[in-house]
C-alpha cells in the first residue's frame, strides 16, 4: 500500500505562515501545537497554529517538491491558493 503525503499551510497566532509536509496531517498538526513532542521550532513560539490549506500528493518526492515551490511564493499568492481552496 501507497502511503500519501500532505502538503499543508498553517497561520500561526502571529499571522505569519507556515508551509510542511507530512504522512499523517492530524499528528503533524498536534506536534506542532505542542500536543505531542517533534513541532519545528518555528511553530513553537507562535502557537496555536491553524490549518488552512492541505493538499495530497502520492509521495514524498512530489511533496518535497510542492512544499519547495510553495515556499518561494509570495504571501499574497499563499493567500490566494488558500481562497482557490475554499
Amino acid at each position: 500500500m501507497v502511503e500519501a503525503w500532505h502538503v499543508y499551510i498553517l497561520e500561526c497566532e502571529d499571522g505569519t505562515l507556515y508551509t510542511g509536509i507530512a504522512r499523517d496531517l492530524a499528528r503533524r498538526l498536534r506536534q506542532h501545537n505542542g500536543e505531542l513532542a517533534g513541532g519545528p521550532r518555528y511553530t513553537r513560539g507562535r502557537r496555536p497554529v491553524r490549518l488552512l490549506w492541505s493538499d495530497t500528493v502520492v509521495d514524498r518526492s512530489l511533496a518535497q517538491r510542492r512544499e519547495a515551490a510553495i515556499k518561494n511564493l509570495s504571501r499574497d499568492a499563499k493567500l490566494q491558493l488558500i481562497a482557490a481552496q475554499r
